[in-house]
């Protein structure tokens, strides 16, 4: 057995895989870090604790700090290995790295005989990137899905696909809840593909260039709205950042967005400009002139979180009496009857309260 130090490398990494199984159950090492990646730590976890013939043994590497992947192990008592790991060799068959992160090298990837599983969030090629479930709500995607592809050295998300399912977006549907169905429907696969893991490698296929598109991670900058550019679905997609603008010269967060509003001017003659306001009282929204229309918001954040009857008593109305101290609020009604319950405040676009570009 003390021959076996002397061997090459590549000549020790062959015999390595003569000696690890050919099938189920696996040895299985896991990357993740977040609550996408939890759910199919929890499966794998379920899967060897039940003996199912799918998992022989399951470790798992996390990142410092209190992430979810590395809490859940440390409480079901998984062997937790610190990133990089080291001492890798012989010891496990299969990898799966599931929204860790960082890109593995090529060494690290040679020592696992049936390669290392990722599961992605979306129908590769279209999303290729670190925040693919975002961007299949932002661009109003209709379709999207679930990913089990082999992982390439260099590149994040262009390994051959072994297995997809596909999933339907529902109409309205956020980026968090989305998430965490996919989170779910990916684990299922990933069990799946694991159980007849030889087939699926006899039969797995290179992605194709055609439709790949790159979902480039979350930035502050996205959350900015301009308002004369973008339409009410856009912006009712985009609402879950949350978004950004500004008043008066301060930034300010639009919260909870229902989407388009119908609005009945008062004065039809006058059209409203891009970052019009105005005030919806009997449903209690903020709405603002947009591309194509009117988009609403429950609540700003400001120096503290307001509510959009909170925002227009406590500043709109008294921005516009201290520029205008002559003229009184515009009252009319949505739905063409003046009872007073039915009365909306109209924020006229003469009092220059434009929330994208207000000049004081």
């Amino acid at each position: 057995m003390t021959g076996l130090f002397h061997l090459r490398p590549c000549c020790v990494r062959t015999l390595w895989k003569h000696l690890s199984t050919s099938g189920p159950p696996w040895r299985l090492l896991f990357f993740g870090s977040d609550q996408f990646a939890l759910e199919s730590l929890k499966l794998l976890t379920s899967s060897r604790n039940s003996n199912d013939g799918i998992v022989a043994s399951l470790e798992v590497v996390a990142v410092s700090g209190n992430v979810p992947v590395r809490r859940f192990a440390e409480q079901n008592r998984l062997l937790v290995r610190s990133w990089p790991p080291d001492n890798l060799d012989g010891q496990f068959d299969v990898g799966v790295v599931v929204s860790f992160g960082y890109l593995l090298k090529e060494k690290t990837i040679n020592k696992f005989p049936y390669g290392i599983l990722n599961v992605h969030p979306s129908l590769l090629p279209r999303w290729r990137g670190p925040a693919p479930i975002f961007h299949t709500i932002m661009h109003g995607d209709k379709l999207t899905g679930v990913t089990i592809m082999q992982i390439r050295p260099h590149r994040f998300d262009v390994g051959p696909i072994l297995n997809q399912e596909l999933h339907p977006v529902p109409e309205n549907c956020t980026a968090e809840e989305l998430g965490d169905t996919l989170a779910v429907k990916g684990a299922h696969l990933l069990i799946d593909t694991l159980r007849t893991l030889d087939e699926k490698l006899v039969n797995k296929r290179d992605q194709s260039q055609t439709g790949a598109t790159f979902a480039p991670k979350i930035t502050s900058q996205m959350s900015w709205v301009v308002w004369e550019d973008q339409t009410c679905e856009q912006i009712h997609r985009l609402h879950r950042i949350p978004l950004t603008t500004t008043w008066k010269g301060n930034t300010i967060k639009l919260l909870e967005c229902v989407g388009r509003c119908n609005i009945s001017l008062s004065d039809l003659r006058r059209k409203p400009v891009p970052g019009s306001v105005s005030f919806l009282k009997e449903s209690d929204i903020l709405a603002v002139c947009c591309k194509n229309g009117w988009v609403g918001f429950r609540a700003v954040l400001l120096k503290k979180r307001l509510t959009a009857a909170d925002f227009y008593n406590g500043y709109l109305t008294r921005h516009c009496r201290r520029k205008h101290p002559m003229t009184q609020m515009n009252v009319y009604s949505s739905v063409g009857t003046r009872s007073r319950e039915d009365y909306n405040i109209e924020v006229s676009i003469k009092y220059d309260i434009i929330i994208s570009n207000c000049h004081d």
